[in-house]
């Protein structure tokens, strides 16, 4: 898996993957940003890593989903690194045949088990850093 960042400018870049998809990352003051920043695509990453593992768990019961919402919020370190240290999110299914005790052990299952997004953020990942000057 790779992605390639980029400058566009002051505040504002690209990133594209192996297949030419691409997102903005967006640092610019709240009145001018289009995008999301980079922390902000963490919560988001983990939100959707767990939508996609919920809609096919309970589409495997062929449990009838009519809409799911993730509400996710970070709580983030005052000093530098301005890391997360505290992650909640709040799942709301509509869906005639799945009752609340189904609904709980999904989200559960696919946000600590399943959800590679929120593993990854969980666990010690080695980075890395590589410098090339370009001429």
């Amino acid at each position: 898996m790779k992605i390639i960042t980029r400058y566009v400018e002051d505040e504002l870049y690209i990133a594209e993957n192996e297949n030419g998809n691409t997102i903005h990352i967006d640092m610019r003051n709240a009145e001018d940003k289009k995008s999301l920043a980079p922390v902000e695509m963490m919560l988001a990453s983990i939100a959707g890593c767990a939508a996609v593992d919920i809609v096919s768990m309970l589409k495997k019961k062929r449990k009838k989903i009519i809409d799911l919402k993730i509400e996710t919020t970070g709580v983030r370190r005052d000093e530098y690194p301005r890391g997360l240290t505290h992650i909640t999110s709040k799942y709301t299914l509509t869906s005639p045949d799945t009752t609340l005790e189904t609904f709980e052990k999904v989200a559960a299952l696919a946000t600590d088990k399943y959800c590679s997004a929120a593993a990854s953020v969980k666990a010690e990942i080695k980075i890395e850093c590589e410098v090339f000057e370009s001429n």
